[in-house]
């Protein structure tokens, strides 16, 4: 095993290359090299990216944009798309509005933040894409937020090429992309940890491929006349999701379909995010709630080293 560890994204990132291989060092620095160039055009929080640009041109008209600004922005609202809204770019605006207005490392120091009111989420049809252009147009008032949606879509960029060399593995901050099986064919070992204690494992999950993704609202969060808020915004109230799931873990084909999910569970809640976990076989998912249950779905069991007694059914443990 080779693997390098370093900040980018507002995560800590950490890629592991399952070979002996004297080449895969200076992979691992390209590797490292994508998701820092990525994060110089995609962060919201860097004034002189090429996505603060784009936003400071809200309803200036089409604006022609680099390749990588338009993949991410295309994928961000392909998402929207699959998740039927819930899922969506458009909440840099309302973001800002609940605080999350600068780099979390910043704001969790801040005694600044001030609430406002909620505000309504543009549709993601609203921004329109012209490919033969490569313009992007948006409407007044809509700041993009890639956040989540680009450090996971840069992780399966990065393991599908460093995947064609070598088994790779990749972890953006715990969202986990996955090229194929370890070189000797068996899967790679992945703990879920306890959203409340985050040195003790709930599950040791067994994956060949695809990814893993954890939403919730137990992380990036900050307190605001005593009320905590976090970073997970409901597209139908314009302000952070009023939910009883504290985490969501959610396997899926790959890194970005996982991440859709498991965040769409986290706004929906648990009774309604179970029902639309259970309705999508190949998507497996571990919740923990806020009073501190444990649900698993029955397709968990196929992920798991040892399957739970429990699967498909809720119970309790001890902080």
């Amino acid at each position: 095993m080779q693997q390098i560890s370093f900040r980018a994204m507002g995560s800590t990132i950490t890629i592991i290359v399952d070979s002996t291989d004297p080449t895969a060092r200076s992979a691992l620095t390209s590797a490292r090299k994508i998701f820092l160039h990525h994060e110089q055009i995609l962060s919201r929080f860097r004034p002189q990216s090429e996505l603060s640009a784009l936003n400071r041109v809200a309803e200036q008209g089409p604006r022609r944009v680099g390749r990588t600004l338009w993949q991410a922005v295309c994928h961000a609202l392909r998402i929207a798309r699959l998740s039927q809204g819930l899922v969506t770019p458009t909440v840099g605006a309302a973001l800002i509005e609940a605080g999350y207005d600068r780099d979390f490392a910043l704001l969790t120091v801040s005694n600044e933040i001030r609430l406002q009111r909620p505000v309504p989420i543009p549709s993601r049809q609203r921004v329109i894409c012209d490919p033969s252009r490569r313009t992007i147009t948006l409407p007044a008032g809509v700041q993009l937020d890639l956040g989540g949606s680009a450090k996971g879509w840069t992780a399966a960029i990065v393991a599908r090429r460093l995947g064609k060399r070598f088994p790779t593995l990749v972890d953006a901050g715990g969202d986990i992309a996955l090229s194929g099986p370890r070189r000797d064919g068996t899967p790679w070992p992945v703990e879920v940890a306890d959203p409340r204690q985050p040195d003790t494992g709930i599950e040791l999950l067994i994956v060949r491929r695809g990814g893993i993704a954890t939403s919730g609202i137990d992380y990036r969060r900050w307190q605001y006349n005593g009320r905590w808020m976090h970073h997970v915004i409901d597209p139908r109230t314009g302000t952070p999701a009023q939910t009883d799931v504290l985490s969501a873990t959610v396997i899926a084909s790959s890194l970005p379909l996982a991440e859709m999910a498991a965040k769409m569970v986290v706004i929906l809640g648990s009774d309604e995010g179970l029902r639309w976990l259970n309705a999508r076989p190949d998507l497996a998912g571990l919740l923990v709630t806020t009073d501190g249950t444990v649900i698993r779905t029955a397709t968990l069991t196929r992920c798991c080293w040892r399957p739970a007694v429990e699967s498909a059914a809720s119970l309790s443990y001890q902080r």
